[in-house]
């Protein structure tokens, strides 16, 4: 079940004495005393709602409450339809690589720029490669620029501990 964020006073749970009030056509009846306002409501069988209860007076409004809080919940579920989850999709590389492994991995980063995913793009150092992290910056470097059709660059390549990260987000994304 899909929770409204915020709750609204309704009928008697309406403190206030005199409140502004509008029909469920939108039109205004002006400054009422609470009581004359439950008894419109309650004579066209519809809820007062409590809409601005900061306003001075406080604005209600006569509808019906749970046809607005279904069409509440039903606004929620499609906005929640329609949002895309990015997810971060890692690719690791070496120093090292061949050609060919470069150009699969590539290409696999290609897909998932396309569809809407980030690539984090790692070279893991091991043993001496450490000392010598430029081959893996240039190897990172030449990866962006294979994907710059597709993705920009978020994050150079920068070292963190014995890693290299670069990240990529899809250029449609932005």
């Amino acid at each position: 079940m899909i929770c409204i964020k915020q709750e609204l006073s309704i009928n008697e749970e309406i403190v206030a004495k005199e409140v502004k009030v509008i029909d469920e056509n939108g039109e205004q009846l002006g400054v009422l005393p609470i009581a004359e306002a439950l008894k419109i409501a309650e004579e066209k069988e519809l809820d007062l709602v409590e809409v601005a209860s900061n306003a001075n007076p406080v604005v209600c409004k006569i509808m019906n409450y749970g046809k607005y809080k279904y069409e509440q919940a039903r606004k929620e579920k499609e906005s929640k339809k329609k949002q895309k989850i990015v997810e971060v999709k890692e690719i690791r590389l070496s120093s090292t690589i061949d050609t060919h492994d470069f150009e699969f991995k590539a290409k696999n980063a290609r897909k998932f720029l396309e569809s809407g995913d980030k690539v984090k793009a790692t070279i893991k150092f091991k043993g001496r490669e450490v000392n010598n992290t430029a081959f893996g910056a240039s190897v990172l470097t030449k990866f962006a620029e294979a994907l710059s059709d597709v993705g920009s660059v978020d994050k150079a390549p920068k070292l963190e501990g014995r890693s290299m990260i670069l990240m990529i987000n899809p250029k449609n994304q932005q």
